[in-house]
């Protein structure tokens, strides 16, 4: 699944230290100065998952193996994309490059900060939510320049004009094209527009323990379920410590879990992903696929065969094979039950495909 989440922001908000806390490792160079950043970093990012860790364990007991079988997560991809500077529409900064890159990606992350240090150099705004003000209103800037240009196309269907029309007095009033409320039929004419606000949006708050939490809570309350709060210094510091090590030091601060850890899912909730899983003794494993997705289609993400030669599924609900203690005691107890085609994965399904010849 090549869906990605591009990390903006103004400079020196610490993109590249999160991109870096997300790798737990140094990829990205880090510098107290703008575009530091300048061609995009890419990294692929497990997405933590206990359910894995529990099938692991259950697996090795039912199988009687004398080691835990490997395990195989689902992944998130992370774009880190140069900083932004008010005027970025109009070409400054790295301008029209920058804006090329965000086009790229399907899940925008804004990391906003809410730090204080005067050492790090401010670039155009004094508080988290100016940060997002200036961003967003560059890539509304965009969008119109983007949906004139289309507009001056005399060819145009009547219908669709109608509907950029609409998209374009949301945009003169600020709106993000994503809270303009449309119909699904104008959503499926709007999605060749390629329109930046279009996608949908998280804020990552770049904290710390020196931060006014007065200003997080208004934007938690202002954007609900899409923000985290990370201290990214701090985690990218961690990176190089073992899981269990940098679990115990966060529990220490009383940080009951990695912000880049909430980030992570997070993102692979807000791209549409869930997982289903699999238990062997060759690999415990998530799979990704959106979410809506039918038994055939989600075995074909294992191998093409699987889709075109698809019988059926066999299907136990997480929570039951964990208290049974796996695919023989569920099947003894009726929990696993068989789907056919028309059968809508669900998040966390334990899965066997039958598959004919």
């Amino acid at each position: 699944m090549n869906l990605s989440v591009g990390i903006v922001g103004l400079p020196n908000v610490g993109k590249s230290t999160l991109f870096n806390a997300l790798l737990k490792k140094q990829q990205a160079l880090v510098a107290n100065y703008p575009f530091a950043t300048i061609e995009p970093n890419v990294g692929i990012v497990p997405v933590p998952d206990k359910r894995l860790d529990e099938l692991t364990s259950i697996t090795q007991a039912e199988e009687k193996l004398d080691h835990l079988p490997p395990v195989v997560p689902a992944t998130v991809k992370f774009v880190d994309i140069a900083g932004l500077v008010k005027g970025a529409a109009d070409g400054a900064g790295l301008g029209n490059k920058f804006l090329s890159h965000i086009r790229e990606v399907d899940l925008i992350c804004e990391v906003v900060r809410a730090f204080p240090d005067e050492h790090i150099v401010r670039e155009g705004s004094t508080t988290p939510e100016e940060d997002i003000a200036v961003i967003n209103t560059e890539l509304i800037l965009a969008d119109l320049q983007s949906l004139q240009k289309q507009l001056d196309d005399r060819k145009l269907d009547p219908k669709k004009k109608a509907l950029m029309e609409k998209i374009k007095e949301a945009l003169d009033r600020g709106q993000l094209v994503s809270e303009i409320g449309m119909s699904e039929k104008e959503k499926e004419l709007s999605r060749d527009l390629n329109l930046l606000t279009a996608k949908k949006f998280l804020y990552a708050v770049n904290a710390n323990t020196s931060t006014n939490w007065g200003e997080i809570n208004k934007l938690t309350k202002k954007f609900p379920g899409q923000v985290c709060v990370i201290d990214a210094k701090l985690e990218a510091d961690l990176a190089t410590f073992a899981s269990e090590e940098r679990t115990e030091y966060l529990i220490s601060l009383g940080i009951k879990e990695a912000g880049v850890d909430q980030l992570i899912r997070l993102s692979y909730a807000n791209l549409g992903l869930i997982s289903f899983l699999t238990a062997g003794v060759k690999e415990v494993r998530a799979w990704t696929i959106l979410a809506g997705t039918k038994a055939p289609q989600a075995a074909g993400v294992i191998h093409t065969d699987f889709e075109k030669n698809f019988i059926r599924a066999e299907v136990v609900d997480l929570k039951d094979f964990v208290q049974l203690g796996g695919w023989k005691n569920s099947r003894e107890a009726g929990k696993a039950r068989l789907e056919g085609k028309d059968y809508v994965m669900a998040d966390g399904d334990v899965v066997e495909f039958k598959i004919g010849a």
